[in-house]
């Protein structure tokens, strides 16, 4: 066989991966889905009932041909005026968001400074071309300085950090808008893990910090995860988002996200707004649950806690799930050190995270 070999060395070294059909049986303390709109009908009925009342139930062709409805533009709109960004333009997914920013933005003569933790679709971006890309130190401000020091002389300069990172559940520093600012960088905010977790109205670290957009801003955020449905959007000025729909390719050839999508993250954006009070009320009941059990103070619902051994990893999932829970089996390369990664979503209630976070203590 042509692979034969390779993964014999997966399974060797307890990395080997197989998907798994979802069970409904198991509590959901592994997915993204963290306010739990993926299971609100409410939204899916009132979703569903708008788009049957199109003319179309697809979006048919890409944005730049004939794919670009009302549904897309007001939620951009929206996205735009809750944000206080300029312009915005929805995607397939935030994989293909951060392809399109990366690969479009970083030209000759440009140097791109990527966080040493940023997302795998960042990472693979800056190896499609010949892109002049250094790495920090995750969450190092002062290393990141050092560089913009060093490549001042760059034509551009563009940094990409993420608002909250996947695996450890941390927020990136406040000073590196400011930074940013000073050396005339382009920022790049992956708002994927954080946007409807944090922040005064849950809109994720810009919200969080109160920073006012700049021209030097970019958010790119997706739709799979808080907002319970599919997709992603990128917010920037005017000039930049322009700039990408003529140059970005997962934009230009890429068929329109679709209008379910599209609307569902809308109305889940909307009932965000109206419930933000509740919502956030519910996230610090479950940092509150996690730091007094556990011990680990996180500022996100994404919480890490570090085994050190792939293999042993697995065996704490697979026991969990015979308890009836379904938590994350993260293993190396993906994180620096095998964890098990928890995330304490309101789709599944304090007393049931509490009674996770109690066997979780037996296996540490």
């Amino acid at each position: 066989m042509y692979y034969e070999n390779e993964l014999k060395a997966l399974k060797r070294a307890g990395r080997y991966r197989t998907r798994e059909v979802v069970s409904y049986d198991l509590l959901d303390f592994s997915s993204n889905d963290y306010l739990g709109l993926a299971h609100n009908k409410e939204l899916h009925r009132l979703t569903c009932q708008e788009i049957a009342a199109l003319e179309v139930n697809s979006s048919k062709a890409s944005l730049l041909v004939s794919g670009y409805h009302a549904i897309h533009k007001d939620f951009e709109t929206a996205l735009c005026r809750l944000n206080g960004f300029e312009e915005g333009v929805v995607l397939g997914s935030g994989f293909n968001a951060n392809i399109a920013l990366i690969e479009a933005l970083v030209r000759k003569g440009d140097v791109l400074l990527m966080d040493a933790k940023y997302h795998a679709s960042g990472v693979l971006a800056s190896t499609l071309k010949d892109i002049e890309v250094h790495f920090f130190p995750h969450n190092d401000m002062e290393a990141l300085e050092n560089l913009l020091q060093k490549y001042a002389h760059a034509k551009r300069k563009i940094v990409a950090v993420e608002g909250i990172y996947s695996m450890d559940g941390d927020m990136v520093p406040k000073e590196v808008f400011g930074m940013c600012d000073a050396y005339d960088a382009l920022l790049i905010v992956d708002e994927a893990h954080s946007s409807g977790v944090v922040g005064e109205n849950l809109l994720g670290v810009f919200d969080f910090y109160a920073i006012t957009p700049r021209p030097n801003h970019i958010k790119m955020g997706t739709l799979g995860k808080a907002y319970g449905s599919f997709g992603a959007y990128i917010l920037a000025s005017s000039h930049i988002v322009a700039y990408l729909l003529n140059r970005a390719k997962p934009i230009i050839y890429a068929t329109a996200l679709s209008l379910y999508d599209t609307l569902l993250a809308h109305k889940a954006l909307m009932f965000m707004q109206e419930h933000k009070a509740e919502l956030k009320h519910a996230i610090a009941l479950r940092r509150e649950i996690v730091e007094k059990k556990l011990g680990i103070v996180t500022p996100s619902l994404i919480v890490p806690i570090v085994i050190g051994d792939n293999k042993k990893v697995v065996r704490i999932k697979e026991a969990l799930m015979q308890e009836g829970y379904s938590v994350g089996a993260i293993r190396e390369p993906t994180v620096d050190k095998a964890i098990v990664r928890i995330i304490a979503r309101l789709g599944q209630s304090a007393e049931e995270l509490g009674a996770l976070c109690d066997k979780i203590t037996l296996f540490r």
